[in-house]
């Protein structure tokens, strides 16, 4: 049964999601009808969940087979559709990730109360 009260947007590193978008500011998990990426067994769609898992990566940061921008799983159409409808730069999530880390990227966003960092 899905909840009907909002959960608080904490950071935690586990609500990372594996293409750089932070699903502890995500409305749906947030509200209780989405499970967060790492534990949405349903999301067998997604190509970035399934490379990460498995390659054993907490998210594309891990990544050392190739660059982000030619990452065809990373870089696919439905990837492009989520960005867009979010204004999200994921590339930019993905170099934050790598630069402070997991989990200071959870507390960065959770304290923004921010799902992805914006396009320009």
């Amino acid at each position: 049964m899905k909840s009907t009260t909002q959960k608080e947007i904490v950071a935690n590193k586990d609500l990372v999601a594996f293409c750089g978008l932070y699903c502890g500011s995500c409305r749906s998990y947030l509200l209780g009808k989405c499970p967060a990426c790492k534990d949405n067994v349903k999301a067998t769609w997604c190509t970035v969940r399934s490379c990460c898992l498995e390659n054993s990566y907490n998210s594309c940061a891990d990544c050392t087979q190739m660059a982000l921008k030619d990452c065809k799983k990373y870089n696919n159409f439905i990837s492009k559709i989520v960005g867009f409808v979010l204004n999200s730069n994921r590339s930019a999530c993905i170099q934050r990730i790598k630069e402070i880390g997991t989990e200071g990227f959870a507390v960065e966003m959770a304290e923004l109360k921010i799902q992805t960092i914006k396009r320009k």
